[in-house]
């Protein structure tokens, strides 16, 4: 399922497009990279080139990434969400799936939010060049200056295999998330 362009927004990418990859600061100051869980098939080796989040100990196989993306830190319906994915956790980082959550917050908003909020995934900070990888994945606001709510399931070679974008104030279903992984 894939949202449709909005005022303010491009077109997000579809299911089957390959995943724009992306370099971002975690809630720690970590470079977190889509290819640093992608496998061998996505041609990333899993190495240890950027001293990365992936840090050289995926296997050649790698990871399904859940890629949310989120307004602001500290509203409502962002923490009911980002809740949830921390209550359900082992469905969403395990051996075979990491999740990775993306706002256009700095990187100190997005750490005293997990420590507040008891989130132990990261969390990536598209603040500067502003909205640059929102923007890759079609769902910035330019009007608002955030992403809007897109989720997007990336297998281990690097194609999105599923994706929802929701407005601002519309919350996801997460176990859209679930279905969309037992999928792959």
């Amino acid at each position: 399922m894939t949202g449709t362009g909005r005022a303010g927004t491009a077109a997000p990418i579809a299911v089957g497009d390959q995943a724009p990859d992306f370099s971002l600061k975690d809630n720690h100051g970590r470079t977190v990279r889509l290819a640093d869980f992608l496998g061998a098939a996505a041609g990333h080796d899993g190495g240890d080139e950027g001293g990365g989040a992936g840090d050289g100990d995926l296997d050649v196989d790698g990871k399904n990434v859940v890629l949310v993306f989120y307004p602001f830190a500290f509203t409502g319906v962002c923490a009911g969400e980002l809740g949830a994915l921390r209550d359900a956790l082992p469905a969403f980082v395990n051996d075979d799936t990491q999740l990775l959550a993306v706002s256009t917050d700095s990187i100190h908003t997005l750490r005293i939010f997990a420590e507040q909020e008891g989130l132990e995934y990261p969390l990536l900070s598209d603040f500067w060049p502003h909205g640059q990888t929102s923007r890759a994945y079609g769902i910035f606001d330019e009007d608002k200056g955030c992403a809007l709510r897109g989720t997007f399931v990336i297998d281990r070679t690097g194609i999105v295999r599923w994706s929802v974008v929701n407005a601002l104030p519309d919350a996801r279903d997460l176990d859209q998330y679930v279905k969309a992984l037992a999928a792959l």
